[in-house]
């Protein structure tokens, strides 16, 4: 590390980071609406247009990690602000699903730099002791992007899809602007070469705990308007909101629960709340019971990736932090494309309340997976089978 003083105020980082988010905010619950109105296509293409940015995000975050390694965090993520701002400008031309989805992928690509550098840079800002907190914040400028964004988007697709998609474009383009002039911490060292750098053990676990919940929440941000829609309910997209409100207020009053009770004990509690969260949303028929299941599952959300974060950055060392946590969330994005795949094809086939059953079972494994690593790591004491 550098010589830079040892407090840095992270702040320009957050709002650099909100900025970004808000782009994927803003259009979360329009796409469904695109896609059914102007674009004419059915749930299948909704599910593949919410979950194809994962593509390219699977492919960039654990490159990206290492680039932010060997040159600097500031600099990956001006290059993914940028980026981002560019898909927002991808949805304006006239080109139908395939422009959608070229969108879509070109928006996986910045918000895989944008999340990877950022997630890095904030953790070299922080003292040790408070990483899952500064991680839990970090997260939390994201979310509170996902909670005011599907608000802007329902405002300005009042006045036309152009402009959620000028916003989108715009939004991320001031945010590459204050990221650029933030101080940076980090000494950049040489790019690492070989497998284990692309895919440290580190991150496989608390990834594919990650990458199991993240497939319900693909599920919720694709299908929640239209399943509720669907029963009667007025003002839908209240669910969503409710549900990126929750992760905020949580992520604020219980941002340090894992540095006091350690990564995976929290992520399997938050687990838990979110296999329950699916379960509650998939048996509504009213908005009050939707929006109590989205709370559920938000509460539960909210301290997943924080949680798996600080597991994978205390079996890391510093310098290869950025390609470790690269790595590690490339799980969500592969959760949140093959989960909007697989709830786009139940929904076309069996219905909505499906799509949300399916997604809490995957959320169920990944609460099953990260008690065997948790017993494993000595971090839970499994009840011992009585002498027969």
């Amino acid at each position: 590390m550098d010589s830079a003083p040892r407090h840095v105020n992270p702040y320009g980082v957050f709002l650099a980071a909100w900025l970004s988010f808000l782009a994927i905010g803003s259009t979360l619950p329009i796409i469904p609406r695109y896609v059914h109105g102007p674009l004419d296509s059915g749930d299948l293409a909704v599910g593949v247009a919410t979950g194809a940015f994962a593509v390219t995000a699977i492919i960039c975050r654990p490159f990206a990690g290492r680039a932010a390694d060997a040159r600097g965090r500031r600099r990956v993520f001006v290059a993914g602000a940028c980026i981002t701002a560019v898909a927002g400008l991808v949805y304006l031309l006239p080109l139908g699903v395939p422009g959608l989805l070229l969108a879509r992928l070109v928006l996986g690509a910045g918000e895989g730099l944008v999340f990877t550098a950022g997630a890095a840079w904030t953790v070299d800002l922080a003292d040790p002791e408070r990483h899952g907190r500064s991680i839990g914040l970090f997260g939390l400028a994201i979310w509170v992007a996902l909670s005011a964004g599907p608000v802007i988007g329902e405002l300005l697709r009042s006045v036309s899809y152009d402009a959620v998609w000028l916003f989108a474009a715009a939004a991320p383009a001031a945010g590459a602007l204050i990221a650029h002039r933030q101080p940076e911490r980090h000494t950049p060292v040489a790019r690492a070469t070989g497998r284990a750098s692309l895919l440290p053990a580190a991150a496989i676990r608390p990834g594919l705990g990650l990458g199991c919940a993240a497939v319900g929440f693909a599920t919720l941000a694709s299908f929640v308007v239209l399943h509720l829609e669907r029963e009667g309910v007025a003002h839908a997209p209240v669910a969503f909101v409710a549900f990126a409100a929750a992760v905020v207020l949580m992520r604020t009053v219980a941002g340090r629960l894992p540095d006091v009770i350690g990564g995976r004990p929290t992520a399997i509690g938050a687990g838990v709340a979110e296999v329950i969260g699916l379960a509650v949303i998939a048996l509504a028929t009213s908005l009050p019971v939707a929006i109590a299941g989205a709370v559920v599952m938000g509460m539960g959300f909210s301290v997943l990736f924080p949680a798996f974060a600080l597991v994978v950055v205390s079996e890391t060392d510093d310098q290869r932090r950025g390609a470790a946590l690269g790595a590690f969330s490339a799980f969500f994005d592969a959760g949140v494309g093959l989960g909007g795949l697989i709830a786009g094809a139940v929904a076309a086939t069996a219905g909505y309340p499906a799509a949300f059953w399916v997604g809490a079972g995957f959320a169920a494994v990944g609460v099953g997976v990260t008690v065997v690593s948790a017993h494993r790591a000595g971090e839970l004491s499994l009840p011992e089978r009585a002498p027969a």
